[in-house]
């Protein structure tokens, strides 16, 4: 017995396919042998499995626990919830050494993949290769484990009601606040979360749809804002709120229909954070505004500059000791209170515990943030062969700037003018491009300077694509 897997759907930091073309129930279930048989070598030998709503995920998750006990591990499958549910059930209960969440995350209707953890670590990069490499030759224990049924959503949501305790709970009973969930599968555990909360809410889009009738579940993309915008202008709420398709990544918007972007939100929670932690460091994404690392570094933290992508941001804050972390793509990782994974639930929660312990509204913390002028994040293809060795050249040439050059991620470059940014994507055959400064003129300065380096490696900003 062995499988060979597509190549494209071994990813950096999951396993990600399309369903009916290169993924399918026996990618499934040589996941679930190859992961199991991990699990048991390293001492461990119960996985929580847990998906998300899109119509192929229960065939899937059968599969993948097939493919789990036929390897000898006991599985407790926690049924259809948000990502974050999967790592609260691996992370709170002393019986299980792993999970496995099936997600599309905030792909197209027709992707599917796998979001793992392995004994309280992200599971991803070389340990994805790995199940490559055993699956094809076949590299399997075999063993006959059990399934069982838990539900966790219950102590999940006690959980994220904690995230309230001690504040003053009258206080908050004014609060107004809009929530998109977009069908995406945390709408079950949003509904009763909000139930629980002090003040009023008004949700949007919680029945689950994993063919996402109403707007795709990326709240990175301002257009897919747009009904919470509006909700929030017409209900005259304090703020809105909104998750991607699995729930571990927030957006949000404030009560003037503003943006505020995943480091803007970063700064929000880092101000309250270093208030009871002073000192702390504080993670962000190479994407990140330098408005960030300036405002941690001015409330007294210690900001560090990190590579794009929730496994690698996790593992940081595990070296560092960081009780904070975050993406522009609105991944946030809390630490001192809670188990340092990305839940965007959780961090609604603290949203508005941070806004009562500052004692401002998210309006006027959004407000008081300078004004930067900064590009979307541009997305160009570039040959797969080329966009890591084009980036080495950006390097090279950079390498007697007398600009401030950041090689952690890509080339971050910061002049007088602002920064910009050159890194290649580690999922997709593309170069990601973000430039930030304080004038037009300025901005302009720094794409030129990007598409100058581009030019130089044989290379020029076409069509931005997707994600």
């Amino acid at each position: 017995m062995n499988h060979v897997f597509d190549p494209t759907v071994l990813r950096e930091y999951d396993i990600r396919g399309i369903i009916g073309e290169t993924l399918g129930p026996d990618d499934a279930r040589a996941i679930g042998r190859g992961f199991a048989t991990l699990l048991k070598r390293a001492g461990g030998s119960k996985v929580a499995v847990g998906y998300d709503g899109r119509v192929s995920s229960p065939i899937l998750e059968s599969a993948l626990v097939e493919g789990l006990t036929a390897s000898g591990c006991d599985v407790v499958r926690i049924g259809m919830g948000p990502t974050p549910m999967l790592y609260y059930a691996e992370a709170s209960a002393e019986d299980v050494d792993g999970g496995i969440e099936i997600t599309g995350s905030h792909n197209p209707a027709n992707y599917n993949g796998f979001k793992m953890v392995f004994q309280g670590r992200p599971f991803f990069g070389e340990d994805i290769q790995t199940i490559g490499r055993m699956a094809q030759a076949g590299d399997w224990i075999d063993g006959v484990g059990t399934a069982q049924d838990r539900d966790v959503l219950g102590d999940y949501i006690d959980r994220l009601v904690g995230g309230l305790d001690g504040l003053d709970q009258a206080a908050l009973a004014d609060l107004k606040i809009g929530w998109d969930n977009g069908n995406g599968a945390a709408g079950p555990a949003l509904e009763r979360l909000t139930a629980r909360l002090p003040g009023e809410h008004h949700l949007l889009y919680t029945e689950v749809d994993g063919n996402f009738p109403n707007h795709h579940p990326d709240p990175t993309v301002e257009e897919n804002l747009e009904d919470l915008r509006a909700l929030v202008a017409e209900k005259k709420l304090d703020f809105g709120i909104a998750f991607d398709g699995d729930g571990d990544r927030i957006g949000a918007i404030d009560g003037e229909g503003r943006v505020i972007w995943g480091d803007q939100l970063l700064m929000i929670y880092a101000e309250d954070l270093l208030q009871k932690m002073p000192g702390s460091t504080i993670i962000a994404d190479v994407k990140a505004s330098r408005a960030l690392f300036d405002h941690v570094a001015e409330h007294g933290g210690k900001p560090v500059m990190w590579k794009t992508g929730h496994s690698l941001i996790k593992s940081k804050m595990k070296e560092t000791g960081s009780p904070l972390a975050g993406e522009m793509s609105g991944h946030v990782f809390f630490a001192d209170d809670y188990y340092g994974y990305d839940d965007a639930l959780y961090a609604g929660v603290r949203l508005i515990a941070a806004a009562a312990r500052l004692g401002k509204s998210i309006t006027q913390l959004r407000g008081a943030m300078p004004d930067m002028i900064n590009t979307p994040e541009m997305r160009f293809q570039v040959d797969e062969s080329r966009k890591f060795a084009a980036i080495d050249e950006v390097k090279e040439r950079l390498a007697n700037s007398p600009a401030n050059v950041d090689g952690t991620d890509g080339v971050r470059v910061t002049t007088d003018d602002g920064w910009w940014l050159l890194r290649a994507s580690n999922t997709q055959d593309v170069l990601v491009a973000r430039a930030e400064s304080e004038s037009e003129a300025g901005l302009e300065r720094l794409m030129a300077q990007i598409d100058e380096q581009l030019a130089l490696s044989g290379l020029e900003r076409g069509e931005s694509v997707g994600h």
